[in-house]
Parts: structure tokens; sequence; C-alpha cells
């Protein structure tokens, strides 16, 4: 990859997960990449960002290539909060979500997605936790 980006005119974009705790950036090549990459941590994405609300321009997005018959275009963009809130702002658990949810709607012959539907969808573990309501121990 070095000669790579010394021989081409690009910028090269490396992705992984805790790269930082892999031998990636040691040894004498690790040393020289560590050099030149910038590390860009990459966490849920937010609700909001100033005026912006960049969740919701994802989920409309996302809906604006469902193809169900019957589904009302900007039904899910309404759900914001709800969706922001079980999927703890990961996109993977979006998608998951919302593709689970059109694919029941396709199923169950409604072709459109509720919330009623949506709140029928088990999701990954770490969004469920998220999710989970707390309750109190005695």
């Amino acid at each position: 990859m070095k000669d790579l980006t010394e021989r081409l005119p690009a910028t090269f974009v490396y992705a992984g997960i805790n790269v930082t705790d892999t031998p990636l950036f040691t040894g004498v090549r690790g040393a020289q990449l560590a050099g030149r990459a910038t590390l860009i941590t990459c966490g849920p994405l937010p609700a909001h960002h100033g005026t912006h609300q960049p969740f919701t321009d994802v989920i409309t997005d996302i809906e604006n290539n469902l193809d169900l018959h019957h589904h009302t275009p900007g039904t899910l963009p309404t759900h914001a909060a709800y969706l922001h809130q079980r999927t703890a702002g990961r996109i993977g658990s979006l998608t998951h979500l919302i593709r689970q949810a059109a694919i029941t709607a396709i199923h169950d012959g409604t072709e459109r997605i509720t919330k009623t539907t949506l709140d029928t969808i088990r999701l990954d573990h770490l969004a469920e936790t998220h999710h989970r309501p707390h309750t109190r121990t005695r």
C-alpha cells in the first residue's frame, strides 16, 4: 500500500475497527503509515448537528429507495426521534430495521411501513440493549 500511495495521485481511505489495537502501526512500515495517516473516530450519527438533521436525512434517503406500493413518502422521517433512540444512531442498525420492516410489509401484503411494524423488528444486541427501558431494582 505504501508503494501505491507514493505512485498514485489518489487519496486512500482505510477503514477498520480498533486499528490502534492492531499491529497496523507497528514496525518500520507501520511507523511510516502512522506518520501519514489521520485517524478519524466514527461513532453514531447524531440526530442534530447545528441546524442540520443528518439522521433524518439518512432516513429520508433510505425511504426514497423503498419500492412499497402503499407506503406514504415522508412517513419514516416523522419517526426520526424514535428511530434514532431505537438504533442508538447507528446506520447499520437503522438500515437493518427498515429493511426488515420492508420485508415484513411485503410478506404481509400491506406494502407499507408503520411504527407498529418497526416495533416488532428485533435488532442487534447493542441497539436492543441501548433501547431497552431501564428498570429499577429494589
